[in-house]
């Protein structure tokens, strides 16, 4: 149920949609920015073109401020955020600093998105771990599948997708995160189509590593993100890309050459400095209209808009759901496949729609501010 004034909120940061200028469900791809983000953008820019007009508070107390919000949004604390321009940076992170190496085995479920393949390929062929992926089942990852791949010998790390790409399925961070504290497997999750979209709380729900890009669920611009690492493991890694910024003391510009190899206490050891501060500024503005609306009310806007596609692909023969039916096992992505998905996708085109053509499906990603009559216009097309 939709807590907030849906209305009011596409006039006041979605006039263009509210105008009808567009239906745009391809948030899986990249979120569509609030007017208050692109007005943060463009004061920022003003402020940037004679950089005297830019405190040094105000500039890192941007980075502090995404930092603070990033931890409330997931129920961590901001001494477990660093601020990372991409998912892969936090996943490379993970595979290069872990303390991983030969006999250690790291899996993936297949079907991954290559940010999450490639870095473990890399550090596997550097590092000598072994790197396998793990069988699905008609190419969908589901939790049961991942738990009993996490039994073979030698698994040391799992690194998970919250939510796949291709498919819109969603595995259980709860029960896989438990499992592998259990039995002393480091867990990482690439939370970007998740995060968002589904609430997600890291003080009930155990993650070694999370990295998520803040340009699509979390309606940010390009080049904003963050990494978590969870505090008990944030003084045992060290970083594997070293910044100037990473160490202890160094906030002291009037002491830059008093060179101290002393990591900072906190998550900000693994940020990598200079940052795309205006960028930043975008991300903050972002992340406080989503918890001004509320986690759990965007959480269950969305889930009705999917739950809508989900019930009217369940109504028609020649449309396969390759979404999980499940509302539990889904977020906010829903993947249909009509008999032919790509004249499908250029009548949406023709219309004004935005989606993705993925892997041979219409992909439908709403966020917020789309309303049922934008979702019932766009399954008309597809029909």
């Amino acid at each position: 149920m939709t807590t907030y004034d849906l209305d009011a909120l596409r006039r006041r940061e979605y006039p263009w949609a509210a105008a009808g200028e567009t239906i745009f469900l391809n948030h899986a791809s990249t979120g569509a920015m609030p007017q208050r983000t692109v007005d943060a953008l463009a004061e920022w820019a003003r402020l940037r073109a004679n950089p005297e007009r830019i405190s040094h508070d105000f500039q890192f107390g941007t980075l502090a401020r995404a930092r603070e919000l990033t931890a409330r949004l997931i129920g961590a604390h901001a001494g477990e955020i660093a601020l990372a321009t991409n998912t892969s940076y936090g996943v490379n992170l993970a595979a290069f600093s872990l303390p991983l190496g030969p006999g250690d085995v790291v899996l993936t479920p297949d079907l991954e998105f290559p940010a999450n393949v490639y870095p473990w390929m890399a550090a596997a062929e550097r590092r000598g771990f072994a790197y396998r992926r793990i069988p699905l089942e008609n190419g969908i990852a589901d939790t049961e599948t991942v738990l009993a791949a996490i039994e073979a010998a030698g698994v040391r790390a799992l690194s998970v997708s919250w939510v796949g790409f291709a498919t819109g399925a969603k595995l259980d961070l709860a029960v896989l995160g438990d499992a592998c504290r259990e039995r002393g497997i480091y867990f990482i999750v690439d939370a970007i189509q998740g995060l968002g979209a589904c609430t997600l709380d890291l003080a009930r729900v155990h993650v070694d590593i999370l990295a998520c890009g803040a340009q699509k669920w979390l309606l940010s611009p390009w080049g904003a993100g963050f990494v978590y690492v969870r505090d008990a493991l944030v003084r045992a890694l060290e970083p594997y890309d070293v910044s100037w910024l990473d160490v202890r003391d160094s906030d002291d510009f009037t002491r830059l050459l008093h060179y101290d190899m002393t990591w900072r206490d906190d998550a900000r050891r693994f940020e990598f400095v200079t940052v795309p501060f205006q960028d930043y500024a975008g991300m903050v503005t972002s992340l406080e209209l989503l918890l001004e609306l509320g986690a759990e009310s965007v959480e269950s806007h969305i889930r009705s808009l999917v739950d809508r596609v989900v019930a009217w692909c369940d109504a028609r023969d020649g449309v396969e759901l390759l979404t999980p039916a499940d509302p539990s096992r889904r977020a906010g992505i829903v993947c249909i496949k009509p008999r032919d998905a790509r004249a499908a996708s250029e009548r949406l085109g023709e219309h004004h729609v935005a989606h993705s053509l993925r892997e041979g499906a219409i992909r439908l990603a709403p966020h917020c501010y789309n309303t049922k009559e934008e979702i019932d216009r766009a399954l008309a097309l597809i029909g």
